[in-house]
């Protein structure tokens, strides 16, 4: 029986990136990053390495035609590799966004930007490049410019690698997405928020949604950076907990999005994506206050069945379709 493009492509990522994880003396996610370079360059990078293995590697390289290979295939194989890498070295910082929850958040984005034919999108926690690159690769008859935040070194690594081998056009920023960006104003954000405490209390104070006590809550300050950064009218696609509007500081949150910008909608994600209740998941819809832009008549509010429960999923496509109908100006 035949492997299937994403079978054959991650076994070669998978055999390749192996090699260079031994020779390298690196760890897996860094050597995929490493393999991802290679073939996106077409050539071996790594001058270290023995002939013997840049032999293997060659070899490995050519049973590969990425040009005739479907992005969204290169997509997942590449994230089936990131993956692996992750459960050998798990750290709490390297997270990727659920594949079902990816394409559920591209029928959003579609739905949302109808009549747009071009648009600037930002990622101010890119991670890996996942969930932004599964929209990308879902988006209809639009033509994207696409911005990154990220400030792990090897997850921006993989997130550019992976772009590139997508084709897509990325420009990234290694740093932290709290402190002052050089970004001019995007039509669209979408993020799978960093959940927890921010750290750094002398940069929060430059933040409304600071605390008064404490830390501050990195994901109501990626909230309003995000907001920040976006033109009126823009649309925010943010993954926040269940709880978003239930926590010690969600007066103040709700506040600040009352005088900056109109909620749309607040998906409940089901509860078989996550490991636990206390770990569950929503999708907060947000539209950015400006001249002309009207709130919706009603907020759209849904629990969503499983992904996978395709009769469930449709009802609550059509009651979304049916919202928007009603609501979108």
């Amino acid at each position: 029986m035949m492997n299937s493009p994403v079978e054959t492509l991650f076994g070669i990522l998978d055999e390749t990136s192996t090699l260079l994880q031994e020779e390298l003396n690196c760890t897996y996610l860094e050597a995929v990053a490493e393999t991802g370079e290679n073939l996106f360059q077409e050539e071996i990078l790594q001058d270290e390495l023995s002939e013997l293995t840049k032999k293997r590697l060659s070899k490995k390289y050519a049973e590969l035609n990425l040009d005739e290979t479907a992005d969204e295939d290169i997509r997942k194989a590449f994230q089936f590799a990131i993956l692996k890498g992750m459960k050998e070295n798990v750290q709490p910082n390297h997270q990727m966004t659920p594949d079902s929850l990816g394409m559920f958040i591209s029928y959003l984005v579609n739905r949302f930007t109808e009549g747009m034919d071009t648009f600037k999108v930002l990622d101010p926690a890119i991670g890996t490049g996942n969930l932004l690159t599964t929209v990308l690769n879902h988006l209809t008859g639009k033509e994207t410019e696409s911005v990154g935040v990220e400030i792990d070194e090897v997850l921006i690594k993989l997130a550019y690698v992976g772009a590139n081998l997508q084709k897509h056009p990325l420009q990234l920023f290694n740093q932290d997405s709290l402190e002052p960006l050089m970004i001019d104003p995007v039509d669209l954000v979408l993020s799978d928020l960093p959940i927890g405490y921010y750290p750094n209390d002398v940069r929060a104070k430059d933040y409304e949604l600071q605390a008064e006590e404490g830390h501050s809550y990195a994901h109501h300050l990626f909230i309003e950076q995000s907001l920040k950064h976006t033109k009126e009218g823009g649309y925010l696609f943010f993954i926040v907990p269940n709880n978003l509007f239930e926590s010690p500081f969600a007066s103040q949150l709700q506040n600040f999005l009352n005088e900056t910008a109109n909620i749309q909608g607040f998906l409940q994600l089901p509860l078989s994506l996550f490991k636990n209740k206390q770990a569950a998941k929503s999708i907060l819809i947000l539209q950015k206050k400006g001249d002309g832009v009207e709130a919706p008549k009603e907020i759209l509010l849904a629990q969503l069945p499983s992904l996978s429960n395709q009769r469930a999923l449709q009802d609550i496509l059509g009651k979304i379709d049916g919202w928007l109908t009603d609501n979108k100006r």
